[in-house]
């Protein structure tokens, strides 16, 4: 891991921006004389770190306490995309445009960029783990379809926080069952893009003992900033 840059916030987080081989990522830690717990973010379908509601959802965790780190993982964000990708997205517009269904191109999209992301998470998450000032337990933030997948894989993810709001593949839907650790679930009830009822049947499906619903009403970009502290205190439970 080679840190690129870094700079002292004025809440006295320490942004660094890293790369590890050819992922590019950021990483937040508060000032603290201790290891601290890491939870690592990401956004939904592949939007890039930089992407303002992911920071300032990573920079208030970090003042919370905690180490956060995100990546560009292969197709998202600064990343090249493949051509076959590029080809979904765009049938992905042209059916949203005609309100044709949409669930077999989300697959094709979806399900591809969560499996070649989940090996550059773990590779980051050694990195990480690696470093001074970071200890276990991990939490992970974020994205639903990613987060299954490394929920399922990744024995070191002690708890997880999904957002309900990015389409999640058959295959994801399949291994909920095999998550079984602490689960908040965030679910924005008039999401335009998230049928309600899939949101709650996921929920279902999750294996967890202890798992939590929080749904508010509004639509995609709606979730309410005290949702933001909840999750903090969500993972207060089970990181610290």
């Amino acid at each position: 891991m080679h840190f690129t840059s870094e700079q002292r916030l004025d809440d006295g987080v320490l942004e660094r921006e890293f790369t590890l081989g050819e992922i590019p990522g950021t990483l937040w830690t508060p000032e603290s004389a201790a290891p601290v717990p890491l939870i690592l973010m990401a956004h939904n379908n592949g939007l890039p770190r930089r992407e303002p509601r992911l920071v300032a959802r990573a920079r208030q965790s970090a003042a919370y306490g905690y180490a956060v780190a995100t990546i560009d993982a292969p197709g998202c964000g600064d990343r090249p995309r493949s051509a076959a990708a590029e080809q979904a997205r765009a049938d992905l517009r042209r059916a949203m445009q005609a309100g044709e269904p949409v669930d077999e191109i989300l697959e094709s999209l979806v399900g591809p960029l969560v499996d070649n992301a989940v090996p550059e998470w773990r590779t980051t998450l050694d990195a990480l783990l690696a470093l001074p000032g970071i200890s276990g337990p991990v939490g992970y933030s974020g994205w639903t379809a990613l987060g299954i997948r490394i929920a399922a894989v990744e024995p070191r993810i002690a708890a997880a926080g999904f957002f309900a709001g990015g389409y999640v593949p058959r295959a994801q839907r399949e291994e909920a069952r095999q998550v079984t650790i602490p689960l908040l679930l965030l679910l924005q009830w008039d999401d335009e893009g998230n049928p309600r009822q899939r949101a709650l049947d996921l929920f279902d499906a999750f294996g967890s003992k202890e798992k939590t619903l929080h749904a508010n009403l509004g639509g995609h970009l709606g979730t309410p900033w005290f949702e933001r502290e909840d999750g903090d205190r969500f993972f207060g439970r089970h990181l610290k």
